[in-house]
């Protein structure tokens, strides 16, 4: 995926990559959040696995908010304590296209778990989990990872896989100049912003450059 920049005045969004721009005005703009990122499409290719989607939170950098310590609000421990906030974001594993976002929280406050636990852990249907890395090994009941008691060692390589291709997407998001350095606009841009090239990146993966395709059995 190109790398891009992004500008923002009081009027528009504009897009800027090495190919092409795209503004987007305030009218444009409200349309966005119910475009292209479509949660129900975690089940486009389901051959009834427990697990339709994988997830992760990602985090960006904003201004220092206080000192880079342990219980600072914004602290992230993937920044060594820089100030950031944090997404979750969902992949479905057959599909392969981006179905869900959530956030933003202060990094510090809201670790993976907890960010599950407040939202999507509500969204899933009976009987259906996520997959995950071992961060939320405590969620059993609702996420799949490597280290839950339950899990066969034979889904390994099968998981490897599937994270692999979702840290594909985690540096899709940083390849964007906004997100890669430390956010300079008007915080309150920064969902807004981000759920912009969410929806850019998924038409990229419908109409350019697919996400490479993942084998995953778990039924």
């Amino acid at each position: 995926m190109a790398r891009a920049v992004v500008e923002i005045n009081d009027d528009a969004i504009i897009f800027l990559s090495s190919s092409s721009s795209i503004i987007l005005t305030n009218a444009s703009r409200s349309l966005f959040p119910t475009l292209q990122v479509d949660f129900d499409q975690r089940k486009k290719m389901d051959i009834g696995n427990d697990c339709l989607m994988s997830i992760d939170g990602t985090d960006f950098r904003i201004p220092q908010m206080g000192a880079p310590v342990r219980g600072n609000s914004f602290a992230s421990h993937k920044y060594v304590g820089k100030s950031a906030l944090r997404y979750e974001i969902g992949v479905s594993i057959l599909g392969g296209d981006l179905v869900w976002i959530q956030g933003p929280y202060p990094a510090g406050s809201f670790n993976d778990v907890k960010i599950f636990n407040k939202v999507l852990h509500h969204w899933l249907d009976p009987g259906k989990r996520v997959e995950a890395g071992n961060g939320y090994v405590s969620c059993a009941d609702k996420v799949k990872c490597p280290d839950n008691p339950c899990n066969h060692p034979a889904n390994e390589r099968m998981q490897s896989c599937v994270h692999s291709r979702h840290e594909r997407i985690n540096e899709c998001f940083k390849s964007w100049g906004i997100l890669s350095q430390v956010y300079c606009n008007d915080i309150t841009h920064h969902g807004e912003v981000f759920r912009v090239i969410a929806i850019i990146m998924q038409l990229t993966i419908e109409n350019r450059s697919p996400l490479f395709q993942v084998n995953y059995q778990d039924y």
